[in-house]
């Protein structure tokens, strides 16, 4: 399983939720399509938020924005 999940609802709404059921997050991230990426800080956690937040997760393959710049700053 993978500690990674995408979520319809916004950045603040997926905090509040983590904060409640005690789940640490690696990473948070906004789509670009709307809706967020979160990496969950454990297997089990990334579990729980499966489980609580099922009506809200995003299906399928979404796009995700580009950290890094396509050329080397050097």
């Amino acid at each position: 399983m993978s500690r990674a999940l995408n979520i319809g609802l916004d950045e603040p709404t997926v905090k509040a939720r983590c904060g409640a059921e005690d789940v640490g997050i690696s990473a948070l991230e906004a789509l670009p399509g709307g809706g967020v990426r979160l990496v969950c800080m454990s297997m089990d956690g990334a579990e729980t938020m499966r489980r609580k937040l099922k009506a809200h997760l995003i299906k399928g393959e979404v796009s995700r924005e580009r950290h890094r710049p396509r050329t080397p700053l050097w």
